[in-house]
């Protein structure tokens, strides 16, 4: 009776003593921060609340250019060297096709000062695409991988990987933005914000890595098959 009259005590003065150590942590001290409350439009650039997003959320209301092609302004650049966006209406002209591209029409170098427009630039008008063929049923490549080869050609026509100009030149729309763009361009040209620096044969330069200065393939790291770095994979084997 001893032995059960002692473990109900012990129970209790565990019970008691567990009771109060929970009241004491679920109270907040004096010094404990409380977690700042947080509301669900301010979570997201809608500003409204998921629950009534569908009845009381409307998308910004897009304000593209209606000026006409040859009276509007440039758009400064975003970065250097970037595509230049389209400044006028292009309403009838989207979407380009193989066949019918009305860009052409104006920004062709040898119309584009003519009609006010910005030309068309030389890389455009070169093939980067070297051309394959076929012997004895296999296929062979029109350059060396191995040995960084490239196949530059210019011409005097636009190439047709450059012919769908909306895959990188798009028109801009006008409106407030939820977030403020605070992106400053450090431009390399002094032109930058309204030229490209791939002009004439700037572009190409050091391009062609098989052989030509201090940075290229020579024939010497051609016939260095004993270097410490290990074998080239230029080496002929």
């Amino acid at each position: 009776m001893k032995t059960i009259s002692k473990i109900t005590i012990g129970l209790t003065a565990a019970l008691l003593l567990f009771s109060g150590c929970g009241s004491d942590s679920a109270a907040p001290s004096s010094s404990a921060k409380v977690a700042p409350t947080i509301s669900e439009e301010s979570l997201g650039l809608r500003k409204t609340d998921l629950y009534s997003e569908k009845s009381d959320t409307t998308g910004m209301q897009t304000n593209y250019s209606k000026e006409y092609a040859g009276g509007s302004h440039k758009i400064k650049r975003a970065f250097q060297d970037a595509p230049p966006m389209i400044p006028h209406d292009t309403d009838g002209m989207l979407p380009i096709k193989i066949g019918a591209n009305q860009c052409t029409g104006c920004h062709m170098p040898e119309v584009a000062a003519s009609m006010g427009a910005t030309p068309i630039p030389k890389s455009h008008f070169t093939n980067f695409r070297p051309k394959g063929g076929f012997t004895d049923g296999k296929f062979h490549q029109g350059v060396d991988n191995y040995k960084n080869e490239v196949a530059i050609k210019e011409t005097n026509h636009l190439q047709g990987a450059r012919f769908n100009c909306s895959q990188c030149h798009a028109p801009q729309t006008q409106g407030d933005l939820a977030v403020a763009n605070t992106f400053e361009a450090a431009y390399t040209e002094k032109d930058g914000a309204s030229k490209s620096s791939w002009n004439g044969k700037k572009y190409t330069e050091s391009l062609d890595t098989v052989k030509g200065g201090d940075n290229f393939v020579t024939d010497a790291d051609v016939a260095n098959a004993n270097s410490p770095a290990g074998v080239s994979p230029w080496t002929k084997h």
